[in-house]
């Protein structure tokens, strides 16, 4: 049996996770009658929480939208901390329940104000996860900013700093952002270059938005560009290792991003295409799982050097300590 404070919370608890819910619904869920259920809510809008009662046949009960978050109080910079952190954990694949994240960013977003939902709405929409990254993360702000820029299809403007540290200006028409193999970009429409660009968010020097308004195309796919520019074309090598480790492991070590990952016999084959030979070899042993390379050559010869180098560092004679 729930004690009769137990159950108030409870009714709380459904109301923050449920957009409206009836008085039976309420009355099952607590096993109580549904005179009960109206003196619970009584209970809750005497305490100052505005629960809102809709009459008739089909009515019901829900918190009044903007509300802050009962019975925690959190500022809307702590809120978009919050939504934040939930939307980026798919990305980060930490095996978390998806039925948990969503329910806990419907929560928090039901008791947002207004203007606060719709920038986190943004967000949610317009960023979109590929692979984890540790590195180059981006000031909340500018995500943010850029976000609703997006949603809004308003054009930008900012100061970008190129691989060969040359800043220029920019008038972009964002399409969306992305994180991909460790940095996160906006894709756009530069007006400058006359064509869609990437632009790395660490190397954005500042962000505004302007009063122009632009067309996106419909059926352009941020994802889908990403894939193509970066895996197409200026690979050099096709590589395809076979690991001696279930799939589920190996899913835990190598992001999608990277490459395919299938079953076999004796293990799980890694097949990929990258640029660099010597660097892919690195990556490869630094997962500390055992393999085989079954292409390309030139894989094995790296493999090789590496271990060479391994091998002189670890074979070095100490270094003589002076005393002064």
């Amino acid at each position: 049996m729930y004690h009769p404070t137990s159950r108030v919370l409870t009714v709380l608890e459904l109301l923050q996770s449920k957009p409206f819910i009836t008085g039976p619904e309420l009355a099952t869920r607590l096993e109580v009658d549904v005179r009960t259920v109206r003196r619970y809510i009584t209970t809750l809008q005497d305490a100052g929480i505005p629960v809102e009662a809709n009459i008739g046949r089909h009515g019901g009960y829900r918190l009044r939208p903007g509300f802050k978050l009962p019975p925690l109080i959190f500022t809307e910079e702590e809120a978009t901390a919050i939504m934040l952190g939930l939307l980026g954990t798919s990305w980060l694949e930490i095996g978390q329940s998806s039925a948990a994240v969503e329910g806990a960013l419907a929560k928090v977003s039901r008791v947002l104000p207004f203007r606060a939902r719709d920038r986190l709405n943004a967000v949610a929409s317009h960023l979109f996860f590929f692979s984890p990254q540790k590195d180059a993360q981006p000031d909340v702000s500018l995500l943010i900013n850029i976000s609703e820029a997006i949603a809004q299809q308003r054009r930008i403007t900012l100061g970008y700093r190129s691989h060969r540290d040359q800043t220029t200006n920019r008038k972009v028409e964002p399409y969306g952002m992305i994180g991909w193999d460790g940095h996160w970009y906006l894709i756009g429409y530069c007006c400058l270059r006359q064509d869609i660009r990437t632009f790395r968010l660490d190397r954005i020097q500042q962000v505004a938005a302007l009063e122009e308004t632009f067309e996106r195309e419909g059926d352009f796919d941020c994802r889908a560009y990403m894939a193509k520019k970066y895996t197409q074309g200026s690979a050099r090598w096709r590589i395809e290792v076979e690991f001696q480790a279930t799939l589920y492991a190996m899913q835990q070590k190598i992001p999608a991003s990277y490459g395919t990952l299938t079953p076999t016999a004796n293990g799980v084959l890694f097949q990929a295409e990258y640029d660099n030979i010597d660097s892919q070899a690195r990556y490869l042993m630094s997962l500390n799982i055992p393999f085989v390379v079954h292409q390309p050559p030139e894989l094995r010869e790296a493999l090789r050097k590496l271990g060479e180098q391994i091998l002189q560092i670890a074979s070095a004679p100490l270094a003589t300590q002076v005393n002064g």
